[in-house]
């Protein structure tokens, strides 16, 4: 088991790694200067975490918080960004599609057969490495760049599976968090993709970094994990907190009803907004998207409203009973102004129905 936790931690930070050495090879390519493979260095501190994790963490995950998929959005989004910005990501200069695949083709069976009888089969593998290269750096810009965006998302999530979970996180809990993390990997690119395609946000610098900022804002969600796990309260928490008893009880819930208003939906709203009141952009698509943000967000704060009504009514209920609770989830209650006789009447409520139960037979017979 230890060796598997092992080769799955070095397999998922190689493949973020080779992942992200790609953004940098096409930077490279479409800027056509050396120097951006500096960015190649941000690599190292994911190498960094790998040797760390490793030696006090056997490999295994840490709570709340995973520093593989954090340093992994370090080590690609400025790629990403620099590759939007590019004037040469606007448009193809010719469709991608079966042209260029029979060019490979064609391309592939010539270099085969001009290897044949001449230098043998190393030889012929090393230029069909050679041509299959050649064809990737000929391939349209924009079909790259939506290509890295959608392997980007792909490995976040298959990577967050792969990743060794820490003993805090099980395996139901992790399960609900790649399904969460597979449908918000859906809006984002669906947000990044419809907003930068169009014409009039490529021509704008500003606004064409404000929603590349409100991107990568929302990526900052894949390496938390308090979707799916509860902080709880300690016994020491008092009654009179009534905001901490709250989060204590529905830490998840609110966690991605807060996602959602101040990371996701909310953002995605506004902008949508004002590219459709300030900047006169309509489209269908553009419509209907902005319409589910906000029947999201209504129901969202309908959930907000309902979470905190049921919390209102649980502490009015138990404080006219006379408990103070911790926490009213937990199994415990808090005793910080309850005193012995009290204690003992609770033990002598719960020992009732056992004496109850152990009197009925002999008044039967």
């Amino acid at each position: 088991m230890e060796l598997m936790v092992l080769l799955n931690a070095l397999v998922t930070r190689l493949l973020f790694v080779l992942h992200s050495l790609i953004g940098v090879w096409r930077v490279t390519e479409v800027k056509k200067e050396p120097k951006y493979w500096l960015l190649a260095l941000l690599n190292l501190l994911l190498c960094l975490e790998t040797g760390l994790t490793l030696k006090f963490k056997q490999g295994r995950g840490y709570k709340w918080f995973s520093p593989a998929i954090f340093l992994y959005l370090i080590c690609t989004v400025p790629s990403l960004w620099l590759l939007e910005i590019h004037h040469g990501t606007q448009y193809c200069s010719k469709e991608p599609g079966a042209v260029q695949v029979n060019v490979t083709n064609r391309d592939f069976n010539q270099s085969r057969d001009s290897s044949r009888g001449s230098a043998g089969t190393d030889h012929h593998i090393i230029q069909t490495a050679k041509v299959f290269v050649n064809q990737l750096s000929t391939i349209c810009e924009t079909v790259w760049t939506l290509a890295l965006h959608q392997t980007f998302l792909l490995f976040l999530v298959v990577g967050r599976w792969l990743l060794p979970i820490g003993m805090e996180i099980t395996r139901d809990q992790l399960s609900q968090l790649l399904l969460m993390f597979v449908g918000t990997a859906a809006d984002i690119l669906e947000f990044a993709s419809e907003t930068l395609d169009i014409e009039y946000v490529r021509k704008n610098y500003v606004l064409l970094n404000a929603i590349l900022a409100v991107w990568t804002w929302s990526m900052l969600q894949f390496p938390l994990d308090l979707a799916v796990q509860h902080i709880g309260c300690k016994p020491t928490t008092s009654a009179r907190r009534i905001p901490s008893l709250l989060f204590c009880r529905y830490s998840a819930e609110l966690w991605n009803i807060g996602v959602s208003l101040f990371i996701q939906d909310g953002p995605f709203f506004i902008v949508r907004s004002i590219l459709m009141g300030h900047f006169g952009i309509f489209n269908q698509l553009l419509v209907f998207f902005t319409a589910k943000n906000i029947l999201v967000l209504t129901l969202q704060l309908y959930r907000l409203a309902v979470i905190t009504l049921d919390f209102r009514a649980t502490i009015l209920q138990k404080s006219r009973k006379g408990e103070v609770s911790c926490c009213p989830c937990e199994p415990y209650e808090a005793s910080t102004q309850a005193t012995a006789e009290q204690d003992t009447e609770m033990k002598e409520f719960i020992d009732f129905p056992v004496r109850v139960e152990s009197q009925a037979p002999s008044k039967d017979q």
